[in-house]
């Protein structure tokens, strides 16, 4: 084959990659609309005021004829759909890896979570039931979705590229959510000049997160590829996706640094996704703030997310990623306990407190992964992380169990906020002990000067 032969494959090549990597950019864009408006902002005050609508006179509602308190619901659900995400992504995962078609199972994911989202537009009157239901099966398909989607980034990006290509769709996800947020406050705080109520613009703003999630899932599925699967070894049993997380499990014994490392990220990012799932109902529930309020706090995160996220990236260059990591668990520790002591009907504070939010959340997040990459074995990073997200999910319903129960056992939403300080304050204690230059030297990888 000629010189010009193969510059002009590897040009179609190069090509075909940017297609698919512009492409794989825009699946963040259409389901983050989902965790931002639905999760974060308006499903969680409004599925708690149905439920009240709903409940006895001690204030009660009885799922399956289980009494649960109509403010601990919404975070009972979450808990739900993440044990149902955990259940499934295995098996999914399993299949993608033997078929080698992601694709057909992305997209079943991706419009399974925006068909119940769409359907949140029937939430009204008395109907908790359905809300919880339509809630744990959009937020677990999201879930298992997100799964699938992050599986093609080796595939679309060379190792020296992956984390510029993670960051692009990142940001993307970001703008989408502030884009649609401001749409949202539009139609909210103007619905009476729409013509609609304000329960009916709360759900017209759910449905139509599930609606941009559907439309725009449509150009990743169509720009991405899928690659034949390797010849497998048949008969291996009925449930090859929890064997194969069992067996990288295993392997993580071999690098007990590892595991220390994504315990310590287990215990605090469950505590990052609690907060942020459950901020809207303490806002809204605990201080009396307006949904118009609780959307400008949610988009002043969004913005500072990104602004937080470069500047700790700064200050991991300068003092290493895990000094950077253990002093932002400090501010969510700080930031949690001043929330304790917000006062009611303060939106000014609310900000402030959802500024600190902001300034920690993408930079705590972003650090800890490229962190956990450098503790990865070499030839291993596709399985650990199929085991990382796994492990994320699987942790995650903690916090908002612990939220749920304590304002179940208290009544007080400034009791349940509070109570998941200890998962920053484990997280520290858990992260300081690993040393983590050992710790990327046993794993078999280059130690970064500043780490």
């Amino acid at each position: 084959m000629d010189t010009d032969t193969v510059r002009s494959a590897a040009g179609t090549e190069a090509a075909d990659l940017r297609r698919q990597q512009h492409g794989w950019y825009f699946y963040d864009w259409a389901c983050s609309v989902y965790s931002t408006s639905v999760v974060t902002v308006f499903l969680g005050p409004y599925l708690t005021s149905v439920a009240e609508a709903a409940a006895d006179a001690e204030g009660f509602v009885h799922p399956l004829g289980i009494p649960v308190r109509a403010g601990s619901f919404f975070a009972y659900a979450i808990s739900l759909s993440v044990v149902l995400a955990v259940l499934v992504m295995p098996l999914v995962g399993a299949a993608a890896d033997r078929t080698g078609r992601k694709k057909p199972l992305l997209a079943a994911a991706a419009y399974t979570g925006a068909a119940a989202t769409a359907g949140m537009f029937f939430l009204d009157g008395e109907r908790y039931l359905l809300g919880g239901l339509l809630l744990v099966v959009a937020n677990a398909a999201q879930s298992v979705a997100m799964m699938l989607y992050n599986a093609y980034l080796p595939q679309i990006a060379p190792p020296e590229e992956r984390d510029a290509v993670s960051s692009r769709g990142w940001a993307f996800g970001y703008a989408a959510g502030a884009l649609v947020l401001v749409l949202n406050l539009v139609l909210y705080t103007g619905h009476e000049s729409f013509g609609v109520s304000e329960g009916t613009a709360v759900r017209i703003c759910l449905a139509s997160a599930g609606l941009w999630w559907g439309a725009f899932a449509l150009i990743p599925l169509r720009r991405l590829r899928d690659r034949r699967a390797p010849v497998r070894e048949a008969g291996k049993g009925a449930l090859p996706g929890f064997r194969q997380l069992a067996a990288t499990l295993r392997d993580m014994r071999r690098h007990p640094l590892t595991l220390a490392f994504l315990l310590a990220y287990l215990v605090y990012n469950d505590g990052i996704q609690t907060v942020i799932s459950q901020a809207s109902v303490y806002g809204s529930k605990e201080l009396g703030l307006g949904q118009s309020t609780l959307i400008v706090a949610v988009l002043l995160v969004q913005v500072l997310a990104v602004a937080g996220a470069l500047a700790l990236g700064r200050l991991a260059r300068r003092y290493g990623a895990k000094r950077t990591i253990l002093g932002s668990l400090v501010a969510w520790t700080v930031t949690l306990g001043a929330g304790y002591f917000l006062p009611a009907g303060a939106p000014v504070w609310f900000f402030v407190l959802a500024a600190g939010i902001g300034l920690v959340l993408g930079g705590s997040q972003a650090l800890s992964r490229s962190l956990f990459s450098h503790l990865v074995p070499p030839g291993k990073e596709a399985e650990y992380f199929s085991a990382y997200e796994i492990s994320d999910r699987g942790m995650s319903w903690l916090g908002p169990l612990l939220f749920g129960l304590t304002y179940q056992l208290t009544g007080s939403y400034r009791d349940a906020i509070i109570s998941l300080v200890g998962f920053f304050v484990l997280g520290f204690l858990l992260l300081a002990r690993v040393p983590v230059r050992r710790a990327i030297a046993d794993a078999g990888n280059p130690v970064p000067e500043r780490i």
